[in-house]
């Protein structure tokens, strides 16, 4: 059984929709970042960087935190979505990889710039522009591909929901990218993903 530590975040969906990828056995204990609950002395003993998610597998006794690292774990213990081949890994780590890299911090900050009561001019062009550019990064790795490595993987797992933010950036630049556009609506409906994004702390 794994306990999986989230909160309603591009973060904590993504582990949510691989556990129902995989059919992988799991309860959610929900961290309400809003309370400052990953600060608590219990998370930190699993998750010490005091951010969600994170994860306890009690058929193993790992505890992880970090999205792409579980991610990573949880295809290799499920045997799925994680390529079958050294190949087939590295083409969908390097994009997992990128995921962590850019594309959620970056949309991360372009959305947090884009909020601000007080605006912050610079910040918020560079941090939108370099949404930008990661969208249309995406966008000619989709040209001709329904998903991102092949088939679809823990890319598209990580990579959905926070490309899924445009719809609260709402900047037309990201709106033309259609082959993004297509892959988003595509991942949106399948059953696991739509079971995943159902869940929240106020139906437990």
């Amino acid at each position: 059984m794994i306990t999986a530590y989230l909160w309603t975040t591009p973060n904590g969906y993504k582990v949510a929709i691989a556990l129902e990828e995989m059919a992988l056995e799991y309860n959610i204990a929900w961290i309400d970042i809003g309370n400052g609950e990953q600060f608590k002395d219990d998370f930190l003993n699993i998750s010490p960087n005091g951010r969600i998610p994170a994860i306890h597998d009690t058929d193993t006794g790992i505890q992880m935190m970090e999205s792409g690292a579980i991610l990573q774990y949880l295809a290799e213990k499920s045997g799925k979505l994680g390529g079958d081949t050294l190949q087939q890994r590295t083409k969908i780590n390097q994009w997992l990889h990128w995921q962590m890299g850019g594309l959620g911090p970056m949309l991360g900050q372009a959305n947090h710039f884009r909020g601000l009561e007080k605006k912050v001019p610079y910040a918020e062009q560079r941090y939108l522009d370099e949404s930008v550019r990661l969208f249309e990064v995406l966008d000619r790795q989709l040209e001709g591909r329904d998903y991102i490595a092949g088939d679809y993987s823990i890319a598209d797992v990580a990579c959905a929901p926070w490309a899924g933010m445009y719809t609260y950036i709402q900047d037309e630049r990201l709106e033309s990218c259609k082959n993004v556009m297509s892959w988003i609506a595509r991942i949106m409906e399948r059953p696991a993903v739509k079971r995943a994004l159902a869940i929240n702390p106020a139906n437990n």
